[in-house]
């Protein structure tokens, strides 16, 4: 039967109104990118009940999908699903809960990640896996390697690829390297490779949740930075994310990469240009899961700025000759008239080293007669703008050329106001 003959079989049955015809003619139409019918008929069915399209229909409010973004709505869907039992609605629930205050602060974000673990949610085992993995005591690092065991177990390309670099450097166990080579030659059938070396020295016990607790709160402690520079305003954090925090962006990041572009001042087009010879992997709302949300949080958190005013989240590879030279991230005007002209300039950015490359590739910021060099964890912040809104010259900066080896970096550009809807 051909795909218009399913399509065709499918609206005989939804004619009906059945709200699981609905929903299965909603789900194909969606596989077959005609998002805007699929909206109304995911509607359809979730106003009389049937939970699996009050959780798809409400995805699509939170990530504008057909329509535009309304994550408070989304919310109500979610509490709607998850009041008839669903634990995946509660996920969700805990996504829009570190999302300016779009769900209720009934503190209830650990009880719902803790019931979607329960009910097997990979996406949520491996939020609470790297959880876990930030904490240094041995019963907590056990947790870590059991829930990535059970995410890769329910087919989770990333966790079993996170197991596997712990069960090879032996983190949180003693050293397997043939159950780490097992996963590997399971994930290269699949077009999966290795991933770079990533070592993060681990964060202070002081800094840590009581072991065996899930404690998502502790994302938002303040992180201990030091100046490096006044002019422009540099500042250091290390250890800033964990070494899973590091692979998890690597691991996502990796399929997507595309050429960098940069920003024509003339046009305010991204365009492919020889002063950035890095490739890059944006990362649209849709596409993030807790884990990425987390770590993106950590990030504007240690930059002391709400996640909703940051852009898209960059992760970038650079290998050996590549750079990025001298630049400012200020964007010149006709750029932001582009790109949500109300959220104002990118006001500061901060960039976290996920490996060390063999040699080379530090930041430079000449003014300040500064370099970092990458450390994996490591996280580098500096402001863009005066205090006035003024863009500072002085907070030119480069990514100096790989020399050995490969590395890569996640970068923030955080504005003025808010970019995000959630």
């Amino acid at each position: 039967m051909t795909d218009d003959a399913v399509i065709a079989q499918l609206r005989q049955r939804a004619a009906s109104g059945s709200p699981q015809a609905l929903y299965q003619l909603a789900s194909a139409l969606v596989l077959r990118q005609e998002i805007d019918e699929a909206l109304p008929l995911h509607r359809r069915a979730a106003e009389q009940g049937l939970v699996s399209s009050q959780i798809e229909y409400a995805r699509m409010l939170m990530f504008g999908i057909a329509a535009e973004p309304d994550p408070a709505q989304a919310a109500q869907w979610f509490l709607r699903a998850e009041a008839a039992g669903s634990a995946v609605a509660g996920y969700f629930l805990v996504l829009l809960s570190f999302g300016d205050g779009m769900v209720p602060a009934d503190g209830r974000f650990n009880e719902r990640l803790l019931n979607a673990v329960r009910a097997d949610h990979a996406p949520a085992l491996r939020a609470a896996a790297i959880h876990f993995g930030r904490k240094q005591n041995e019963a907590d690092q056990a947790r870590c390697l059991q829930l990535l065991e059970r995410a890769a177990a329910r087919g989770d390309a990333i966790a079993a690829r996170l197991l596997a670099e712990r069960l090879a450097r032996g983190e949180g166990c003693p050293p397997q390297p043939d159950a780490a080579r097992e996963i590997t030659l399971q994930l290269a059938r699949h077009g999966i490779g290795a991933m770079p070396a990533i070592e993060v020295a681990p964060a202070g016990r002081e800094a840590m949740p009581a072991a065996g607790v899930l404690a998502l709160e502790e994302v938002l402690r303040p992180t201990e930075r030091t100046e490096q520079a006044e002019h422009p305003r540099v500042w250091l954090a290390d250890g800033l994310l964990s070494a899973d925090e590091c692979r998890l962006l690597v691991a996502c990041a990796e399929p997507r990469l595309q050429r960098s572009r940069t920003v024509d001042p003339e046009t305010g087009l991204p365009v492919p240009m020889e002063l950035r010879t890095s490739e890059d992997a944006s990362f649209d709302p849709i596409l993030e899961d807790l884990a990425l949300r987390l770590v993106q949080l950590r990030m504007a958190t240690a930059a002391g700025m709400p996640l909703s005013h940051a852009e898209h989240l960059i992760v970038l590879r650079y290998r050996p000759g590549e750079e990025y030279r001298p630049h400012r991230d200020y964007r010149p005007p006709a750029s932001i008239e582009h790109d949500r002209p109300d959220a104002g300039n990118r006001q500061r950015t901060i960039c976290v080293y996920l490996n060390e490359p063999e040699a080379g590739g530090e930041t430079e910021f000449p003014v300040a007669g500064l370099k970092i060099a990458p450390r994996a964890g490591r996280a580098v912040i500096f402001d863009n703008l005066h205090a006035d809104g003024r863009p500072d010259t002085d907070s030119l900066h480069a990514g100096l050329p790989v020399q050995q080896g490969e590395k890569w970096l996640a970068t923030l550009w955080i504005r003025q106001g808010r970019y995000r809807a959630y």
